[in-house]
């Protein structure tokens, strides 16, 4: 199987994603996690825009599951680790298998 720019580009995300969130998640902290998501405005804003656009990306990868027969463990991996590790990871990793899958489909 050929491997696209793409597909590097997705995979590259995935690690920068992993270490740029988990860098500050294993900072040490006052208060809890949760708590600082909404000490300001600002960051109250940006956790409730990044939860819609998790749950929007979590339903779609849902129906991309099914639509490219992509396992679901897969999916059921990915919904986890979003939430244990950070979507900045899993969202790209999910984005290479998709488009990892298209390839073999024959779609690209």
């Amino acid at each position: 199987m050929k491997t696209t720019p793409l597909q590097i580009a997705y995979g590259l995300l995935a690690v920068i994603g992993l270490f740029v969130t988990w860098y500050f998640n294993l900072q040490p902290r006052e208060t809890s996690f949760i708590a600082d998501l909404y000490t300001t405005s600002a960051s109250a804003s940006i956790s409730n825009d990044l939860f819609v656009v998790v749950t929007t990306f979590l339903l779609w990868a849902f129906v991309e599951t099914r639509r490219l027969k992509i396992s679901y463990w897969f999916w059921s991996a990915c919904f986890v680790f979003t939430f244990l590790i950070a979507a900045a990871s899993t969202v790209p990793l999910f984005m290479l298998y998709r488009e990892r899958r298209l390839v073999i489909n024959g779609v690209i």
